[in-house]
């Protein structure tokens, strides 16, 4: 595990948050996290962050479990135990189109779950230990890093002087990982 300095600037709502978020990329702090106590939509968008590709291999996950079951369901009916059902002909594709649909959203969305888990780290042998009790209640928070550079609480003070968070103060925080 290793400790990080952080700033912790607390928010009692979602828009004097967002306002601070928006001054601090401004002024060109690093800002290491955003914990909210709900998805705040638009935070994501002023950090900067990649858009996820996880929907494209959930897709391309997909497509590969259509086109098995499809080519699956050929084989059984052509090859392996053909049968004359009702007049219809051995290859009929247009009764495969149930099964090809459901397996193919099987694929995708257990592949995004999977690919979900992977990505964000999460097993079953992580221990949060949460920065502090309010934030999962009804706090927003700001991690902004000292380590990086000269950011002092009495600078994030400063920026934020016109939006009034709940609390700034200097922190010692544990990675999980």
């Amino acid at each position: 595990m290793s400790n990080h300095d952080y700033i912790v600037v607390y928010f009692d709502d979602e828009v004097p948050m967002k306002q601070a978020l928006v001054r601090l990329t401004e002024k060109k702090e690093r800002i290491i996290d955003v914990r909210t106590p709900f998805p705040v939509h638009g935070v994501d968008r002023i950090l900067g962050m990649k858009k996820t590709r996880i929907p494209i291999g959930g897709f391309i996950l997909g497509l590969l479990g259509a086109v098995l079951i499809f080519v699956f369901m050929s084989w059984c009916f052509v090859v392996s135990y053909p049968l004359i059902i009702g007049g219809k002909p051995y290859f009929a594709a247009p009764s495969f189109i149930p099964n090809t649909f459901e397996i193919t959203v099987l694929f995708a969305g257990v592949s995004m779950a999977f690919a979900f888990l992977i990505r964000s780290k999460l097993k079953p042998d992580i221990r949060y230990r949460p920065l502090d009790e309010k934030i999962t209640d009804n706090m927003f928070v700001i991690l902004v890093d000292v380590n990086g550079g000269n950011t002092t609480a009495e600078k994030i003070r400063e920026i934020l002087s016109d939006i009034k968070p709940v609390e700034i103060r200097e922190s010692e925080v544990k990675n999980n990982g």
